[in-house]
């Protein structure tokens, strides 16, 4: 079984900055790509960003893109959402996910909800105006 948990979530005014961070624990794959999702008040789930296991690719939602950055420290078994230059419709609790797809599989569909199989519990993002 695999554990997700999300951290670093909080208050932070627009044009601020926070670093999410997704420990990955339990009984995983060799190797699994990761992504970061969030949910908006009576919104949808959406995607923001993914990162391969390599971390060679990187993918990011037209909303995010330039101001966020994924990125993962294997050996610690962390993924990271560093989050600049917030704005208030980034407010939405943010998950962390785990894929255990890659090759052109996870490269055509890694938007897609479909593709992670574990979810952490999520962290608040608040940005205030």
């Amino acid at each position: 079984q695999v554990q997700l948990v999300e951290s670093g979530g909080g208050l932070v005014q627009a044009g601020g900055s926070l670093r999410l961070s997704c420990l990955v624990s339990g009984r995983t794959y060799s190797t699994y790509a990761m992504g970061w999702f969030r949910q908006a008040p009576g919104k949808e789930r959406e995607f923001v960003a993914t990162i391969s296991w390599s971390g060679g690719s990187t993918y990011y939602a037209d909303s995010v893109r330039g101001r966020f950055t994924i990125s993962r420290d294997n050996a610690k078994n962390t993924v990271y959402l560093q989050m600049n230059s917030l704005k208030p419709e980034d407010t939405a609790v943010y998950y962390c996910a785990l894929c255990p797809y890659s090759g052109s599989y996870y490269y055509a569909n890694h938007a897609s909800l479909r593709l992670y199989d574990s979810w952490g519990q999520g962290t608040q993002v608040t940005v205030s105006s």
